[in-house]
């Protein structure tokens, strides 16, 4: 591929959501300038056409910057402005410019209506080719280096390399190459004179081996509270229970907002489920008393109470010394307690971590310090500009991701089409 020496050259590095956006913005806002992508691997919009299951969670629907930034563990204060600019209602009217119209489902989530993520990843290729975007496939960026005259050289490895001679120079350049857990996969960023917080990983699930639940592999509860022991850190919502231990939105999002406590623990500790967080111990006991009185015929382990999965309520049951024939009138005390105990606290001895499926978030990048947040610029290099989860940016799960993926890179590539206009 040969580039036009005529024109300014912008580099987008990262074939992802935020380097696809940041080069289609940049691109429309000034068509006078050739716009180069550089994705080192051979595929495009990976994040994108996995997420959801295949269907991409795209956004979620927040009325007000307020209302969204309250869902960044990371970066929740500084982006405020940036979704003032760019946000939800700005990412729908988008991508319903483009043909793709989106849904809101009963928790929030918004979807395209096709349900897959393919309509998405076509939408944004789609739209790159038709504002002159040049994509270059296995081009890796090995170093960035800026010059005194303004502008910068690139220095280019892998197979697509060689068509642009190894190297390029770029007027300006956006950094879109997403998050990593290797600190040292940030050397070359810090070698252009930026902090970087320490990467460690977020939105994982809890692996608890050997635990009495994981013969419940697929039970799900719709609304539960799960404390880590012994810290400040809880979290309500959906639990799914797994061969390896506990997953669903309630986990995952412990383990965003808890990402540097749990990276600290070596991710080793006791989680506390409580699968009634309605109740409190006070309530539950007066629960009990009543219902005894009142259904004291009935077996336990048999009748399911607060619309807990069968299975489940039968596992519970077991565990607190409960016979399988024992009838609520006839229910010693002792087991009683245990069972309380058990709805209220239910221990999970956490040993490790699981990636949520494929869809790695890093908590950590290029501190939000060192950047215009009105044009994700760099504060220490003029024309280095920023987006996507290469930033100390993180949100929790619920399409969180990607709206800080299309904000930032928006943002860039609108500043980097304007620049010196």
């Amino acid at each position: 591929m040969k580039t036009d020496t005529a024109k300014p050259l912008i580099a987008v590095l990262g074939g992802g959501a935020a380097g696809f956006f940041g080069a289609i913005a940049c691109a429309e806002a000034n068509p006078a300038l050739q716009v180069v992508l550089l994705e080192k691997t051979g595929k495009l919009l990976g994040k994108v056409r996995i997420s959801g299951g295949g269907r991409c969670n795209v956004t979620h629907a927040c009325e007000t910057p307020a209302q969204l930034v309250a869902h960044y563990p990371r970066g929740s204060k500084q982006l405020k402005s940036a979704f003032q600019q760019f946000g939800v209602a700005e990412t729908v009217a988008w991508f319903a410019k483009r043909g793709v119209q989106l849904k809101t489902e009963a928790d929030g989530r918004m979807f395209p209506t096709t349900d897959s993520s393919e309509t998405i990843a076509q939408a944004l290729e789609q739209a790159a080719r038709q504002a002159g975007v040049r994509i270059c496939l296995n081009t890796g960026v090995d170093e960035v280096r800026p010059l005194a005259e303004g502008g910068f050289d690139l220095k280019l490895s892998g197979s697509g390399a060689a068509q642009l001679g190894g190297a390029l120079r770029a007027s300006r350049v956006l950094i879109a190459s997403g998050g990593n857990p290797k600190s040292a996969n940030y050397d070359w960023l810090r070698a252009l004179g930026h902090s970087v917080a320490e990467p460690v990983p977020s939105l994982f699930t809890f692996n608890v081996p050997n635990s009495p639940l994981n013969e419940l592999m697929g039970v799900s509860v719709p609304q539960v509270r799960v404390v880590l022991a012994g810290e400040k850190l809880q979290y309500e919502g959906p639990l799914l229970v797994t061969h390896w231990g506990v997953s669903g939105p309630a986990v995952l999002k412990l383990s965003a907002w808890g990402a540097r406590r749990l990276n600290d623990l070596g991710y080793v500790g006791t989680a506390l489920v409580n699968w009634i967080p309605t109740f409190t111990e006070e309530t539950l006991r007066l629960w009990l008393q009543q219902f005894r009185q009142e259904n004291g015929k009935k077996t336990v382990a048999v009748n399911p109470q607060f619309g807990l999965p069968q299975r489940l309520w039968r596992n519970l049951t077991e565990q607190a010394g409960i016979g399988a024939d024992t009838r609520w009138s006839d229910l010693p005390a002792k087991a009683q307690n245990r069972l309380l105990e058990l709805l209220l606290r239910y221990p999970l001895a956490v040993r490790g971590k699981t990636t949520y499926k494929e869809e790695f978030v890093t908590c950590g990048g290029i501190s939000l310090d060192e950047i215009d947040l009105k044009t994700m610029q760099s504060r220490r290099v003029p024309g280095l500009f920023f987006a996507g989860e290469v930033l100390d940016i993180d949100g929790i799960t619920g399409g969180f991701n990607f709206q800080a993926a299309w904000t930032t890179g928006y943002l860039a590539g609108r500043a980097m089409g304007t620049a010196g206009s």
